[in-house]
């Protein structure tokens, strides 16, 4: 879905999508990616089923972030959460914390804390716009190209 924005006899086609990001959240990127591949792409009902049951714990964080994405685009955007789908879903690296931790014979071992930001970008799903009434042409579901 597409907005149409007027600047000075120029039109413009921005995408709607709204996003949210978690920064800081305590916990490495490398373990927190894992659980973010398993929804990207997906419709939201199902990212959230699919968050609400895994076993990892970076699920509950991710499944913040993604909540509060559809609830920008639910109250914001004014879109229909049943047609929303994880476009962009994506894990930086936040700074590192350094501690010391004793190790043998009196001396110090490093411990690096890590810290994830975490952004999920949700937007409307065009097939589902397609079966809810906007059809192509010839009433068929569009086929992709092989």
């Amino acid at each position: 879905m597409t907005a149409t924005v007027h600047e000075e006899h120029e039109v413009e086609q921005v995408p709607v999508e709204a996003r949210a990001i978690a920064r800081y959240v305590r916990m490495t990127p490398t373990k927190v990616r894992r659980v973010v591949n398993l929804i990207r792409g997906l419709p939201v009902g199902q990212a959230v089923d699919i968050l609400r049951f895994s076993p990892l714990a970076a699920s509950v964080p991710v499944r913040k972030v993604l909540e509060s994405a559809v609830a920008n685009a639910e109250n914001n955007l004014e879109l229909n959460r049943d047609t929303l789908r994880v476009v962009r879903a994506y894990v930086d690296e936040g700074p590192t914390a350094k501690r010391w931790r004793a190790r043998a014979q009196g001396r110090p071992g490093p411990r690096l804390l890590r810290t994830s930001h975490i952004t999920v970008v949700v937007a409307p799903d065009e097939d589902v716009r397609d079966k809810q009434g906007q059809k192509n042409q010839k009433g068929r579901r569009k086929r992709r190209a092989r």
